[in-house]
Protein backbone atom coordinates (compact mmCIF):
# COMPACT_ATOMS: atom_id res chain seq x y z
CA UNK A 1 0.00 0.00 0.00
CA UNK A 2 1.42 3.55 -0.45
CA UNK A 3 -0.09 6.98 -0.68
CA UNK A 4 -1.84 8.90 2.33
CA UNK A 5 -5.83 7.36 2.41
CA UNK A 6 -4.90 4.12 2.81
CA UNK A 7 -2.20 4.28 5.38
CA UNK A 8 -4.50 6.22 6.96
CA UNK A 9 -7.24 3.50 6.77
CA UNK A 10 -5.18 0.99 7.43
CA UNK A 11 -4.00 2.80 10.76
CA UNK A 12 -7.54 3.13 11.42
CA UNK A 13 -8.38 -0.55 10.75
CA UNK A 14 -5.75 -1.34 13.54
CA UNK A 15 -7.21 0.97 16.00
CA UNK A 16 -10.69 -0.31 15.55
CA UNK A 17 -8.90 -3.80 15.86
CA UNK A 18 -7.36 -3.45 18.92
CA UNK A 19 -10.34 -1.52 20.61
CA UNK A 20 -12.57 -4.39 19.87
CA UNK A 21 -9.76 -7.05 20.99
CA UNK A 22 -9.54 -5.53 24.20
CA UNK A 23 -12.82 -5.03 25.08
CA UNK A 24 -13.04 -9.17 24.36
CA UNK A 25 -10.31 -10.15 26.38
CA UNK A 26 -11.31 -8.08 29.38
CA UNK A 27 -14.79 -9.26 29.33
CA UNK A 28 -13.29 -13.05 29.04
CA UNK A 29 -10.41 -12.53 31.67
CA UNK A 30 -11.99 -10.57 34.33
CA UNK A 31 -14.51 -12.92 35.93
CA UNK A 32 -11.32 -15.92 35.35
CA UNK A 33 -8.91 -13.46 37.89
CA UNK A 34 -11.93 -12.03 40.23
CA UNK A 35 -12.45 -15.86 40.89
CA UNK A 36 -9.00 -16.74 41.94
CA UNK A 37 -8.92 -19.17 38.30
CA UNK A 38 -5.64 -20.03 36.96
CA UNK A 39 -5.55 -17.43 32.77
CA UNK A 40 -3.44 -19.86 31.17
CA UNK A 41 -2.23 -18.43 27.43
CA UNK A 42 -1.18 -20.41 24.53
CA UNK A 43 -0.06 -17.72 21.60
CA UNK A 44 -0.50 -19.63 18.21
CA UNK A 45 1.14 -18.52 14.96
CA UNK A 46 0.34 -15.47 14.09
CA UNK A 47 -0.78 -13.39 16.88
CA UNK A 48 -0.95 -10.13 16.70
CA UNK A 49 -3.14 -6.53 16.96
CA UNK A 50 -5.99 -6.22 19.50
CA UNK A 51 -5.42 -9.88 20.62
CA UNK A 52 -1.81 -9.44 21.41
CA UNK A 53 -3.15 -6.10 22.99
CA UNK A 54 -5.41 -7.52 24.87
CA UNK A 55 -6.26 -11.12 26.66
CA UNK A 56 -2.97 -12.34 24.92
CA UNK A 57 -0.65 -10.61 26.93
CA UNK A 58 -2.76 -10.71 30.82
CA UNK A 59 -2.09 -14.45 31.48
CA UNK A 60 -0.97 -15.71 34.71
CA UNK A 61 1.30 -18.23 32.80
CA UNK A 62 2.09 -17.33 29.23
CA UNK A 63 3.71 -19.38 26.52
CA UNK A 64 3.95 -19.78 22.60
CA UNK A 65 4.54 -21.66 20.03
CA UNK A 66 7.69 -21.69 18.43
CA UNK A 67 8.61 -19.61 15.88
CA UNK A 68 5.41 -17.33 16.39
CA UNK A 69 4.49 -14.18 14.86
CA UNK A 70 3.93 -12.37 18.08
CA UNK A 71 3.45 -8.27 18.46
CA UNK A 72 1.51 -5.29 18.23
CA UNK A 73 1.63 -4.99 14.77
CA UNK A 74 1.81 -7.05 11.78
CA UNK A 75 4.75 -6.60 9.52
CA UNK A 76 2.76 -6.19 6.76
CA UNK A 77 0.94 -2.87 8.57
CA UNK A 78 4.17 -1.66 9.45
CA UNK A 79 5.84 -2.24 5.93
CA UNK A 80 2.39 -0.40 4.52
CA UNK A 81 3.04 2.97 7.25
CA UNK A 82 6.60 2.92 6.61
CA UNK A 83 7.90 1.83 3.39
CA UNK A 84 10.31 -0.65 4.81
CA UNK A 85 9.86 -4.06 6.58
CA UNK A 86 10.38 -4.65 10.48
CA UNK A 87 13.03 -5.81 11.95
CA UNK A 88 13.69 -9.53 11.74
CA UNK A 89 13.89 -11.06 14.40
CA UNK A 90 12.14 -9.21 16.95
CA UNK A 91 8.78 -10.30 16.71
CA UNK A 92 8.89 -14.24 17.53
CA UNK A 93 8.22 -16.26 20.13
CA UNK A 94 12.21 -16.86 20.96
CA UNK A 95 13.05 -12.93 21.29
CA UNK A 96 10.05 -12.61 23.33
CA UNK A 97 11.24 -15.74 25.83
CA UNK A 98 14.42 -13.76 26.34
CA UNK A 99 13.40 -10.73 27.10
CA UNK A 100 11.16 -12.23 29.75
CA UNK A 101 7.79 -11.22 27.73
CA UNK A 102 6.71 -14.71 28.21
CA UNK A 103 7.65 -17.99 30.21
CA UNK A 104 8.23 -20.28 27.62
CA UNK A 105 8.20 -21.69 24.12
CA UNK A 106 6.48 -25.27 23.69
CA UNK A 107 5.37 -26.69 20.56
CA UNK A 108 1.68 -27.81 20.16
CA UNK A 109 2.36 -31.62 21.03
CA UNK A 110 4.65 -30.15 24.50
CA UNK A 111 1.05 -28.30 25.34
CA UNK A 112 -1.19 -31.06 27.02
CA UNK A 113 1.67 -31.97 29.44
CA UNK A 114 2.69 -28.38 30.80
CA UNK A 115 -0.51 -27.28 30.90
CA UNK A 116 -1.47 -30.95 33.31
CA UNK A 117 1.45 -29.52 35.21
CA UNK A 118 0.37 -26.26 36.21
CA UNK A 119 -2.88 -27.20 37.20
CA UNK A 120 -1.42 -29.96 39.14
CA UNK A 121 0.54 -27.58 41.05
CA UNK A 122 -2.51 -25.13 41.22
CA UNK A 123 -5.10 -27.33 42.28
CA UNK A 124 -6.04 -27.18 45.96
CA UNK A 125 -5.36 -29.57 48.53
CA UNK A 126 -6.82 -30.43 51.96
CA UNK A 127 -4.54 -29.09 54.80
CA UNK A 128 -4.62 -31.58 57.74
CA UNK A 129 -2.73 -29.36 59.73
CA UNK A 130 -1.13 -31.92 61.22
CA UNK A 131 2.41 -31.27 60.05
CA UNK A 132 4.86 -32.81 62.53
CA UNK A 133 8.16 -31.26 63.27
CA UNK A 134 10.33 -31.55 60.57
CA UNK A 135 13.64 -33.43 60.73
CA UNK A 136 16.56 -31.41 60.86
CA UNK A 137 14.47 -28.66 62.52
CA UNK A 138 16.22 -27.23 66.21
CA UNK A 139 15.93 -25.05 68.61
CA UNK A 140 16.05 -21.49 68.39
CA UNK A 141 18.59 -21.27 71.18
CA UNK A 142 21.30 -23.31 69.83
CA UNK A 143 24.64 -21.62 70.19
CA UNK A 144 26.45 -20.25 66.82
CA UNK A 145 29.42 -18.46 65.54
CA UNK A 146 28.32 -15.95 63.41
CA UNK A 147 31.60 -15.84 61.53
CA UNK A 148 31.47 -19.70 60.50
CA UNK A 149 28.03 -19.34 59.22
CA UNK A 150 29.45 -16.66 56.87
CA UNK A 151 31.93 -19.09 56.28
CA UNK A 152 29.69 -21.85 55.19
CA UNK A 153 26.78 -19.41 53.46
CA UNK A 154 30.02 -18.54 51.00
CA UNK A 155 30.96 -22.31 50.33
CA UNK A 156 30.35 -22.09 46.12
CA UNK A 157 28.80 -25.87 46.58
CA UNK A 158 26.09 -24.90 49.19
CA UNK A 159 22.41 -25.85 48.06
CA UNK A 160 21.02 -22.86 46.02
CA UNK A 161 17.04 -22.21 45.35
CA UNK A 162 17.78 -23.94 42.32
CA UNK A 163 18.41 -27.06 43.74
CA UNK A 164 15.79 -26.47 46.33
CA UNK A 165 13.42 -26.38 43.44
CA UNK A 166 14.14 -29.57 42.13
CA UNK A 167 13.44 -31.53 45.47
CA UNK A 168 10.31 -30.22 45.06
CA UNK A 169 7.21 -32.27 44.39
CA UNK A 170 7.12 -30.31 41.05
CA UNK A 171 8.16 -26.71 40.30
CA UNK A 172 7.20 -24.92 36.87
CA UNK A 173 9.43 -22.00 36.10
CA UNK A 174 8.50 -18.64 35.12
CA UNK A 175 9.94 -16.41 33.60
CA UNK A 176 10.67 -12.41 33.44
CA UNK A 177 8.26 -9.37 34.32
CA UNK A 178 6.12 -10.22 31.62
CA UNK A 179 7.02 -6.12 30.17
CA UNK A 180 10.35 -6.92 28.96
CA UNK A 181 12.37 -7.49 31.56
CA UNK A 182 14.74 -10.48 32.85
CA UNK A 183 17.29 -10.97 35.18
CA UNK A 184 19.27 -13.82 36.48
CA UNK A 185 19.47 -13.03 40.29
CA UNK A 186 16.04 -14.21 40.47
CA UNK A 187 13.90 -17.04 39.84
CA UNK A 188 10.16 -17.46 39.92
CA UNK A 189 7.99 -20.30 40.01
CA UNK A 190 5.20 -22.12 40.73
CA UNK A 191 5.87 -25.20 43.00
CA UNK A 192 4.62 -27.56 45.11
CA UNK A 193 6.84 -28.46 48.58
CA UNK A 194 5.09 -32.16 50.95
CA UNK A 195 1.57 -31.24 48.54
CA UNK A 196 1.45 -27.40 49.69
CA UNK A 197 1.27 -25.62 46.69
CA UNK A 198 3.03 -21.97 46.51
CA UNK A 199 4.36 -18.98 44.21
CA UNK A 200 7.96 -19.23 44.86
CA UNK A 201 10.91 -16.06 44.73
CA UNK A 202 14.05 -17.07 45.06
CA UNK A 203 17.30 -15.00 45.21
CA UNK A 204 20.11 -17.11 42.91
CA UNK A 205 23.60 -17.01 43.56
CA UNK A 206 26.21 -15.91 40.97
CA UNK A 207 29.00 -17.83 39.81
CA UNK A 208 30.98 -15.20 41.09
CA UNK A 209 30.68 -15.10 44.79
CA UNK A 210 31.61 -11.58 44.94
CA UNK A 211 29.53 -10.63 42.67
CA UNK A 212 26.15 -8.50 43.68
CA UNK A 213 23.39 -9.10 40.72
CA UNK A 214 20.05 -8.43 42.40
CA UNK A 215 18.90 -5.49 40.13
CA UNK A 216 15.69 -3.42 39.95
CA UNK A 217 14.03 -6.04 37.33
CA UNK A 218 14.51 -8.69 39.85
CA UNK A 219 12.61 -6.96 41.99
CA UNK A 220 10.19 -6.21 39.63
CA UNK A 221 9.75 -10.17 38.54
CA UNK A 222 9.40 -10.12 42.30
CA UNK A 223 6.34 -8.19 42.52
CA UNK A 224 4.80 -10.14 39.32
CA UNK A 225 5.14 -12.79 41.57
CA UNK A 226 3.19 -11.79 44.38
CA UNK A 227 0.78 -10.76 41.68
CA UNK A 228 0.23 -13.81 40.84
CA UNK A 229 0.03 -15.40 44.29
CA UNK A 230 -2.82 -12.73 45.40
CA UNK A 231 -4.50 -12.95 42.09
CA UNK A 232 -4.76 -17.25 42.60
CA UNK A 233 -5.08 -17.37 45.82
CA UNK A 234 -1.67 -18.83 46.83
CA UNK A 235 0.85 -18.68 49.61
CA UNK A 236 4.19 -17.15 48.97
CA UNK A 237 7.29 -18.26 49.54
CA UNK A 238 10.73 -15.75 49.47
CA UNK A 239 14.05 -17.39 49.33
CA UNK A 240 17.20 -15.01 50.32
CA UNK A 241 20.29 -15.85 49.36
CA UNK A 242 22.24 -12.84 48.35
CA UNK A 243 25.23 -10.72 48.58
CA UNK A 244 23.60 -7.53 48.18
CA UNK A 245 22.10 -5.45 45.54
CA UNK A 246 23.29 -4.32 41.97
CA UNK A 247 25.60 -1.60 42.33
CA UNK A 248 26.12 0.76 39.36
CA UNK A 249 24.59 2.84 37.07
CA UNK A 250 22.35 1.11 35.29
CA UNK A 251 20.83 -0.16 38.84
CA UNK A 252 20.40 3.29 40.04
CA UNK A 253 18.95 4.66 36.92
CA UNK A 254 16.69 1.75 36.79
CA UNK A 255 15.14 2.18 39.87
CA UNK A 256 16.58 0.39 41.95
CA UNK A 257 15.86 2.14 45.53
CA UNK A 258 12.23 2.26 44.80
CA UNK A 259 12.22 -0.89 43.69
CA UNK A 260 13.58 -2.17 47.06
CA UNK A 261 10.63 0.31 48.72
CA UNK A 262 7.58 -1.15 46.61
CA UNK A 263 8.52 -4.91 47.37
CA UNK A 264 8.95 -4.34 51.37
CA UNK A 265 5.16 -2.03 51.00
CA UNK A 266 3.73 -4.88 49.20
CA UNK A 267 5.42 -7.44 51.50
CA UNK A 268 4.03 -5.95 54.21
CA UNK A 269 0.37 -5.41 52.88
CA UNK A 270 0.16 -8.84 50.87
CA UNK A 271 -3.12 -10.53 51.49
CA UNK A 272 -1.89 -13.93 50.99
CA UNK A 273 0.07 -16.14 53.56
CA UNK A 274 3.56 -15.64 53.08
CA UNK A 275 6.86 -17.56 54.18
CA UNK A 276 10.46 -15.95 53.94
CA UNK A 277 13.29 -18.34 53.88
CA UNK A 278 17.05 -17.66 54.86
CA UNK A 279 18.88 -19.84 53.10
CA UNK A 280 22.40 -18.23 53.02
CA UNK A 281 23.88 -15.02 52.35
CA UNK A 282 21.49 -12.23 53.53
CA UNK A 283 22.74 -8.61 52.65
CA UNK A 284 21.54 -5.04 52.92
CA UNK A 285 18.54 -3.83 51.04
CA UNK A 286 18.22 -6.78 48.19
CA UNK A 287 17.67 -9.29 51.44
CA UNK A 288 15.33 -7.08 53.33
CA UNK A 289 13.12 -6.74 49.96
CA UNK A 290 11.98 -10.51 50.28
CA UNK A 291 12.19 -10.71 54.24
CA UNK A 292 8.51 -9.61 55.51
CA UNK A 293 6.35 -12.71 55.83
CA UNK A 294 4.02 -14.50 57.98
CA UNK A 295 6.53 -16.78 59.18
CA UNK A 296 10.37 -17.38 58.76
CA UNK A 297 12.79 -19.75 58.30
CA UNK A 298 16.53 -20.02 58.54
CA UNK A 299 19.12 -22.59 57.56
CA UNK A 300 21.46 -22.80 60.47
CA UNK A 301 24.33 -21.13 58.36
CA UNK A 302 22.40 -18.52 56.77
CA UNK A 303 22.58 -14.76 58.40
CA UNK A 304 21.12 -11.07 58.06
CA UNK A 305 22.86 -7.97 57.95
CA UNK A 306 22.59 -4.44 56.38
CA UNK A 307 26.15 -5.01 55.53
CA UNK A 308 28.50 -7.80 55.40
CA UNK A 309 31.46 -8.34 58.30
CA UNK A 310 34.09 -7.28 56.15
CA UNK A 311 32.03 -3.81 54.92
CA UNK A 312 31.24 -3.00 58.54
CA UNK A 313 34.19 -3.48 59.48
CA UNK A 314 36.13 -1.44 56.80
CA UNK A 315 33.68 1.35 57.88
CA UNK A 316 34.54 0.96 61.77
CA UNK A 317 38.29 0.32 61.37
CA UNK A 318 39.20 1.05 57.64
CA UNK A 319 40.39 -2.28 57.23
CA UNK A 320 38.69 -5.96 57.03
CA UNK A 321 40.96 -7.89 59.52
CA UNK A 322 38.87 -7.96 62.15
CA UNK A 323 35.58 -9.29 60.29
CA UNK A 324 34.90 -11.90 62.08
CA UNK A 325 34.95 -10.05 65.58
CA UNK A 326 32.92 -7.96 63.65
CA UNK A 327 30.29 -10.77 62.59
CA UNK A 328 30.13 -11.70 66.25
CA UNK A 329 28.75 -7.86 67.31
CA UNK A 330 26.78 -7.35 64.61
CA UNK A 331 24.70 -10.46 65.85
CA UNK A 332 23.94 -11.29 62.42
CA UNK A 333 23.31 -15.14 63.37
CA UNK A 334 20.35 -17.19 63.42
CA UNK A 335 20.00 -16.72 67.16
CA UNK A 336 20.33 -13.38 67.41
CA UNK A 337 17.99 -12.85 64.93
CA UNK A 338 15.58 -15.54 67.24
CA UNK A 339 15.93 -13.62 70.33
CA UNK A 340 14.90 -10.40 68.09
CA UNK A 341 11.66 -12.35 67.34
CA UNK A 342 12.51 -12.55 63.94
CA UNK A 343 12.91 -16.15 62.98
CA UNK A 344 10.16 -18.73 63.75
CA UNK A 345 11.70 -22.49 62.52
CA UNK A 346 15.34 -23.29 61.98
CA UNK A 347 16.74 -25.88 60.02
CA UNK A 348 20.00 -28.04 60.80
CA UNK A 349 22.40 -28.55 58.52
CA UNK A 350 24.56 -31.33 60.48
CA UNK A 351 27.65 -28.81 60.34
CA UNK A 352 26.83 -27.78 56.66
CA UNK A 353 24.50 -28.03 53.94
CA UNK A 354 27.00 -28.25 51.26
CA UNK A 355 27.94 -31.81 52.70
CA UNK A 356 24.67 -33.17 52.36
CA UNK A 357 22.83 -31.00 49.50
CA UNK A 358 19.97 -33.47 48.89
CA UNK A 359 18.77 -34.38 52.47
CA UNK A 360 19.10 -30.95 53.64
CA UNK A 361 17.23 -29.44 50.56
CA UNK A 362 14.56 -32.49 51.45
CA UNK A 363 14.78 -31.29 55.08
CA UNK A 364 13.86 -27.76 53.82
CA UNK A 365 11.15 -28.61 51.72
CA UNK A 366 9.52 -30.65 54.38
CA UNK A 367 9.80 -27.36 56.96
CA UNK A 368 8.37 -24.95 54.19
CA UNK A 369 5.48 -26.95 53.42
CA UNK A 370 4.97 -27.15 57.46
CA UNK A 371 5.33 -23.25 57.32
CA UNK A 372 3.05 -22.67 54.92
CA UNK A 373 0.04 -24.93 57.01
CA UNK A 374 0.77 -22.70 59.60
CA UNK A 375 0.46 -19.33 57.83
CA UNK A 376 -2.60 -20.77 55.90
CA UNK A 377 -4.32 -20.93 59.96
CA UNK A 378 -3.60 -17.65 60.43
CA UNK A 379 -7.31 -15.83 60.51
CA UNK A 380 -7.58 -13.60 57.02
CA UNK A 381 -8.91 -10.30 59.25
CA UNK A 382 -5.76 -10.57 61.32
CA UNK A 383 -3.10 -11.56 58.92
CA UNK A 384 -1.94 -8.14 57.90
CA UNK A 385 -2.01 -6.27 61.48
CA UNK A 386 -0.02 -9.83 62.93
CA UNK A 387 2.66 -9.06 60.02
CA UNK A 388 2.68 -5.44 60.95
CA UNK A 389 3.77 -5.91 64.83
CA UNK A 390 5.70 -8.64 63.86
CA UNK A 391 8.44 -5.86 61.77
CA UNK A 392 7.46 -3.08 64.15
CA UNK A 393 8.56 -5.18 66.72
CA UNK A 394 11.67 -6.08 65.03
CA UNK A 395 12.73 -2.96 64.58
CA UNK A 396 12.75 -1.94 68.16
CA UNK A 397 13.97 -5.01 69.26
CA UNK A 398 16.90 -4.67 66.90
CA UNK A 399 17.36 -0.71 67.89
Amino acid sequence: MSGGAEPAQANQQVTHRVAAGLATGLECQDPLKAAGLPYLVYLRHPTTGGVMASWGSLGHITVAEPGALLGFLGPRVYQALYGQDFPEGVQVSENLFRKGLIDAVVPPQDLPQLVDRALQILQPVRDSGAFPAPVGSISCSADEDAWRSVQASRNPRRPDTRMLLASADDALPLNGTGQGEKDPGLMLALARFTGQRCVVLGQQRTRHPDTASLGPASLREARRGMQLAQELGLPLVTIIDTTGAELSVQAEEGGLAGEIARSLSELIGLRSPSVSVLLGQGTGGAALALLPADRTIAARNSWLSPLPPEGANAIMHRSTSHAPDMARQQKIGVASLCAFGLVDHVVDEFDDAATRPREFCQELGTAIAAEISLALAIPEADRLERRQKKFQNLGQASS
